[in-house]
């Protein structure tokens, strides 16, 4: 073998070109990032040549991914209405918030003795946080801090049986992209004067069936807001 050839054969071969992203791919991850990071609440419209505007594509690729969304559960079409991120289903809402307000309000009673005046504190940390966020109101950011309240009441909660299930309901939640503020951020105000209201309890060495109800309470409603709103704002063919 030639000097010249050797050397040909141990040059390194070029890395392989990344795979180019197709104008609907494109299209997808656009809408798909909206709807997970709640810019595209549910119920929000969907207006194919929008969105192509702000793509700089054909409403081609677009409608491709509404498609494709809708296959999957996160977009529905109906005929004079257009494409919108998909409501969450009543039932499994229900059930999952039904659920959670049970098992979170007994998980909150009976963390309560052994919450120190530091889990307190914190608590009460976040729930500022979030009085803050209501003027300028960011439902996503706004559930994120909510889970990180309760989970300060609830996690020292001595049943593990129970705090599984509160950990499965919330994590049902997210599966069901819940940001129940995006439908009633008016719902957002009175959930933050809820939870000084059970710290209260909590700091007063309330009874156990007190603060657990008082939980419960503050879990249904949400619910309630939530169902009343999609009842009034539903479309004949939305779960």
């Amino acid at each position: 073998m030639s000097a010249a050839a050797a050397s040909a054969s141990a040059a390194p071969s070029a890395p392989p070109a990344e795979p180019v992203e197709s104008k609907s791919q494109r299209a997808y991850r656009f809408v798909r990032d909206r709807i997970d990071d709640g810019r595209y609440v549910p119920g929000y419209r969907l207006v194919l040549g929008t969105i192509a505007g702000e793509l700089d594509v054909s409403v081609v690729p677009v409608r491709e991914a509404i498609r494709r969304l809708e296959a999957e559960g996160l977009v529905t079409f109906e005929r004079n209405v257009g494409a919108q991120v998909a409501l969450i289903k009543e039932t499994e809402y229900l059930h999952t918030m039904q659920t959670l307000a049970l098992v979170e309000g007994a998980a909150t009673a009976l963390s309560a003795p052994t919450l120190t005046p530091e889990h307190l504190r914190r608590a009460r940390e976040v729930n500022e946080r979030m009085r803050r966020t209501l003027d300028d109101f960011e439902p996503h950011r706004f559930t994120e801090l909510n889970l990180e309240f309760h989970a300060v009441l609830f996690e020292e909660c001595p049943n593990p049986h129970i705090l599984d299930l509160v950990h499965r309901g919330w994590n049902r939640m997210k599966v069901l992209r819940d940001s129940s503020f995006s439908f009633v951020p008016g719902r957002a105000h009175e959930s933050v004067a809820e939870h000084d209201r059970i710290l209260d309890l909590i700091e007063s060495g309330a009874d156990a069936l007190d603060i657990e109800l008082a939980a419960r309470a503050h879990r249904t409603a949400t619910l309630d807001a939530v169902l009343a709103y999609q009842s009034e704002h539903k479309h004949p063919h939305n779960g």
